[in-house]
């Protein structure tokens, strides 16, 4: 049977010019979207038992708008006001314009990379004697603390959000592609489905740590990006789709 019925296992796109629905016109499937985990910040409460103190710090860390948003949270359940001087070191210019939503951003010292922080690693040795704070989801990815390490940089990881498994009893998996993103819904996916049997439901993933939780999950994994032909999920999802179809002879 051909790829007809895709689930991504994220929340929908707000755009509506996302390129899923380029993907679904160009090769007439179906996309629906279903995020397998979400994210719960924690309390002021439980963010006191860690005895981070947020102050002790003069520059921050921030590798998503999430850790933005629940930094600032925090900051305000616990009557923390950031000083003036405090110096933010972003992985993307989108990271960093989104701080424009918590700060006066034109009187900031905020650096950021093209993708990454190893971008301005020129710029976190010029600030070597800062004591940076980077705020993180307890399901973390540990580049940022090994590129630190390997710098000599002073930090401490703080974890200011959890990665939480979504309840997915209601969903029928009748799809003939599940995309992950993440380990975490790999974990949604057992966790909700014990007896999951992949047959021949193909299964993408994106990241090399969410193509390793699909394998250690023996689950057979079909599609992978990024790779060099396929830069983004949608594009291998494409050559896949346009592959396959093409082969199934008789199928309607």
């Amino acid at each position: 049977m051909k790829i007809r019925k895709i689930l991504v296992t994220q929340p929908e796109p707000e755009n509506e010019k996302s390129p899923f629905r380029e993907l679904e016109a160009k090769n007439n499937v179906k996309v629906d979207f279903r995020p397998f985990s979400h994210v719960e910040g924690l309390s002021a409460k439980d963010f006191r038992q860690s005895r981070v103190d947020i102050l002790e710090h003069t520059a921050l860390v921030f590798s998503a708008k999430t850790a933005v948003d629940h930094f600032f949270r925090i900051c305000e359940e616990m009557r923390i006001t950031v000083p003036d001087s405090m110096k933010y070191f972003c992985t993307t210019e989108s990271v960093a314009f989104y701080l424009q939503k918590y700060i006066v951003y034109r009187k900031r010292k905020i650096y950021y990379g093209k993708t990454s922080l190893v971008d301005i690693q020129d710029a976190l040795l010029k600030n070597k004697n800062e004591k940076f704070l980077i705020p993180m989801s307890d399901t973390h990815k540990n580049d940022i603390p090994e590129l630190f390490d390997r710098l000599g940089l002073k930090y401490t990881k703080a974890i200011f959000y959890r990665t939480v498994i979504s309840d997915l009893s209601d969903l029928n998996l009748d799809y003939d592609v599940l995309v992950f993103y993440s380990p975490a819904a790999v974990k949604a996916l057992l966790e909700n489905f014990p007896n999951f049997d992949q047959k021949d439901i193909k299964i993408a993933s994106f990241g090399e740590a969410t193509a390793k939780a699909v394998k250690e999950a023996g689950l057979r994994l079909d599609i992978q990006a990024p790779v060099p032909e396929a830069p983004s999920m949608t594009m291998a999802l494409d050559l896949y789709i346009r592959n396959y179809n093409k082969n199934c002879k008789g199928s309607k």
